[in-house]
C-alpha cells in the first residue's frame, strides 16, 4: 500500500503558534507512516460568493492542495471557544462554488492545543460540526485536546512529556488504522 498523503491544515497564523508546534512533532512521531502536506491557509481571500464565478487563484490552488491529498488533518487553536476564523474561512471556500465540494468523501482528524485548561475541546466540538456539514468523515477517538504547557514540544518536534508522547502515538495508531480500513 502506498504512503498516504495527509493534508495538514493548521488553524493559526502566528509565527511562534503552539498548534504548528504540536503538528511538527505529529510529523516527527508519524516517521515514514504518512506524507504531510501543510495546505496553507493564511493567503486565502476571505470569502465572497460575489467572486464564485470568477474564484480567486488562491482558493482554486487550495481546492486543489486539499483534492491531491488521501486524508487531512486539523490542527486547531481554540479562540473564544471555537474555531479561527481563518481555518472557517478557508473550509467555506474549499467547498465552493456550489457544487465543487472538494472534501467531499475524505476522511480527516482533529488535534489541538490551546493555554486554557480543557484545551482546544470547545474548538474540536464545533469544528466536527462543520466537517460533517461539508461530508467529511472524521475520526471519533481518541480526541487530541491538549492543554499547552512551555517545554512540551521543542523546536525540532522531540515530545518530552511522556504522558503527552502516549497520547500522540496513540492517537497516530489510531488514526493510520481507521485510514486502513
Amino acid at each position: 500500500m502506498p504512503t498516504l498523503r495527509i493534508g495538514l491544515l493548521i488553524g493559526s497564523l502566528r509565527a511562534g503558534s503552539f498548534n504548528r508546534q504540536l503538528a511538527d512533532a505529529v510529523r516527527t512521531l508519524a516517521g515514514d507512516r504518512f506524507v504531510f502536506e501543510e495546505i496553507g491557509i493564511g493567503e486565502l481571500p476571505l470569502y465572497d460568493q460575489d467572486d464564485d464565478a470568477a474564484f480567486p487563484a488562491a482558493g482554486l490552488r487550495f481546492k486543489q492542495q486539499v483534492e491531491a491529498c488521501d486524508a487531512l488533518l486539523f490542527v486547531t487553536p481554540e479562540y473564544n471557544r471555537s474555531i479561527p476564523g481563518v481555518l472557517k474561512n478557508a473550509i467555506d471556500i474549499g467547498t465552493r462554488p456550489g457544487g465543487s465540494n472538494s472534501f467531499a468523501g475524505k476522511r480527516a482528524a482533529i488535534i489541538g492545543t490551546s493555554p486554557g485548561a480543557h484545551g482546544t475541546v470547545s474548538a474540536q466540538q464545533h469544528l466536527r460540526n462543520v466537517l460533517s456539514a461539508v461530508d467529511l468523515a472524521v475520526l471519533p477517538q481518541p480526541e487530541i485536546a491538549i492543554q499547552y504547557r512551555e517545554g512540551q514540544i521543542d523546536a525540532d518536534g522531540n515530545v518530552s512529556d511522556e504522558r503527552l508522547l502516549k497520547r500522540l502515538q496513540l492517537f497516530l495508531d489510531r488514526f493510520e488504522a481507521w485510514l486502513a480500513a
